[in-house]
């Protein structure tokens, strides 16, 4: 995983992500990977998975306003 922490406690899963991580472009270059799971990960002691992509437009930096906003 990168830039990923799951945190179980009793039946509340907590995802923490660092937004101001950057790890490069994504494959089509429209976006920067923030963070990844890299596919569906297994939750410990649970049976479940979950799979995260976290990304921003390329070229803008954590706290710029989008065009949508």
């Amino acid at each position: 995983m990168k830039n990923v922490e799951l945190k179980v406690e009793g039946d509340v899963l907590t995802i923490r992500v660092d937004l101001t991580k950057e790890f490069g472009p994504s494959s089509s270059g429209k976006t920067t990977i923030v963070a990844s799971t890299e596919g569906n990960v297994a939750v410990p002691d649970h049976e479940v998975k979950v799979g995260l992509n976290v990304y921003r437009p390329r070229g803008q930096k954590e706290g710029q306003p989008t065009s949508a906003q």
